[in-house]
């Protein structure tokens, strides 16, 4: 029998696979009544597991990022080694609750970054980015590829 299994409750993904991008949330089950700390670990909880799809078009690289609640100021778009196309972003949320008797601030913060090497084919002084609705595209034109010229020898013999 093994510990690991029944520590991490039901989760449907393997805990030892590196590609899986369930974050395991330790105050899942914690018993907090009248909080809204488990709301404001959701709502991080969904920018750390923010998903993106590359798809290749016939003109562009087109990338989309869901990121639910971020600002656009919370989001980076950046470019590393000519080549690297960097999408990172960041929320830090403090809520803070006075009475008389007790004060109770409570913190969360989450962090997302995706790295990803462009082919050569990308025009990476046209990179254009935009957000609405809480999904990032962001589109890089191809430049195109010429088809070498294509001559036909006749065979002399």
């Amino acid at each position: 029998m093994s510990l690991i299994p029944s520590f991490f409750g039901g989760r449907r993904s393997n805990v030892f696979d590196p590609f899986s991008l369930d974050v395991w949330d330790p105050f899942k089950d914690f018993p907090l009544s009248n909080s809204s700390f488990p709301k404001l670990s959701e709502e991080n909880s969904a920018i750390v597991n923010a998903r993106v799809d590359w798809k290749e078009t016939p003109e562009a690289h087109v990338f989309r990022a869901d990121v639910p609640g971020l600002k656009k100021e919370e989001v980076k778009v950046e470019v590393e080694d000519d080549r690297v196309l960097h999408i990172s972003g960041e929320r830090n949320v403090e809520k803070e609750d006075k009475n008389d008797t007790w004060h109770r601030v409570e913190r969360s913060s989450g962090k997302f970054m995706r790295r990803f090497r462009l082919p050569e084919n990308a025009k990476m002084d046209q990179i254009k980015a935009a957000m609405e609705n809480g999904v990032l595209t962001v589109t890089i034109p191809k430049e195109e590829i010429k088809k070498p010229d294509v001559k036909s020898i006749e065979i002399s013999g």
